[in-house]
């Protein structure tokens, strides 16, 4: 993006400084040589029924760069205020609200930003306003991948997580009923999920931000697929980079894989993820689903109680 290298660099740095002060948790390696990282070695998706995926930096790669995009913008608007704070003061502020949004629809943190303008004595426009002037920003960054694959000029998979689509087959093979969620404008996702050739792994359906954000978000989903008969939560099986989908799975009993994706590579876990994520309550870490055989095994060992279920017909909403 034009005009901006310099602000992104520094907020790399400091952002590759803050992942250096968390303290570490060594992963673990499961007997096949595969890094698979068991916070919860006892949760078993045996009995599952139902996986939920979400889809920025879980399975896509198109919108890799977002947070440098969205960060510095939301810096900006805030040192524009002239409040005495230092950058790094206002850097620290803005990822604690983004990290902690992330996987809500995009509205939530333009409100958030809004909220600090005001907290600091100013005026915040609308957050549309707010959220538009990021899809502007972004769409500098993206625009190109998105180009290249509306012409096929290259293959689907080169922005997918490494090992995605084999790891969509497995759970596809064994009668999972699918969802797709993110908190991307709706239109948005269901363009890139079709670029991508991942529609058709998703019978529960697509889901993403509507304008009436109130309406829809990835809780509600949740909430819709306990609802169906005879369901409970050890039956969900979610996958996620951010905060929202790994916490609205734990919460309701259900089994939750971090997907702690180093982007664009994800060939190693990303530290800063890495401890958000666990933070929230996942099951067990990820750096990609290059190892999806080992995933699926350590995922669906036998429960202790040896309980199964039929699989139920997909949610229609």
């Amino acid at each position: 993006m034009q005009g901006r290298p310099d602000h992104w660099s520094r907020f790399e740095a400091a952002r590759a400084e803050s992942r250096a002060e968390s303290p570490l948790h060594k992963p673990s390696t499961c007997q096949n040589g595969s890094l698979i990282e068991s916070l919860h070695p006892e949760a078993s998706a045996a009995r599952a029924r139902f996986v939920l995926f979400d889809f920025d930096g879980s399975l896509s790669l198109i919108r890799t760069g977002w947070m440098q995009v969205m960060v510095p913008m939301m810096v900006d608007a805030l040192a524009e205020l002239k409040t005495g704070e230092q950058e790094e003061e206002l850097r620290r502020v803005v990822e604690e609200f983004v990290w902690r949004l992330t996987g809500e629809e995009t509205i939530y943190q333009m409100i958030a930003l809004a909220a600090e303008v005001r907290r600091r004595g100013g005026t915040p426009l609308d957050p549309l306003l707010y959220k538009q002037r990021y899809l502007k920003l972004l769409w500098q960054v993206i625009r190109s991948r998105v180009e290249e694959l509306r012409r096929g000029h290259c293959s689907p998979d080169r922005y997918l997580v490494p090992g995605a689509r084999p790891l969509l087959e497995k759970l596809k093979e064994r009668g999972l009923s699918m969802y797709l969620a993110s908190g991307t404008d709706e239109a948005f996702l269901k363009e890139e999920a079709g670029l991508l050739d991942i529609t058709r792994y998703f019978d529960g359906g697509v889901y993403g931000a509507l304008d009436d954000y109130k309406s829809f978000s990835k809780r509600i989903l949740v909430q819709r697929i306990l609802a169906l008969p005879c369901v409970v939560g050890d039956q969900l099986l979610g996958f996620g980079d951010g905060y929202v989908e790994i916490e609205e799975v734990e919460r309701v009993g259900g089994i939750t894989v971090g997907v702690a994706t180093n982007e664009p590579e994800c060939l190693v876990v990303d530290e800063w993820k890495r401890q958000r994520l666990i933070g929230v309550g996942a099951d067990y870490i990820i750096p990609n689903y290059l190892h999806h055989e080992a995933l699926i095994e350590t995922l669906f060992r036998p429960a202790d109680d040896g309980k199964t279920s039929s699989v139920p017909p997909p949610f229609q909403p």
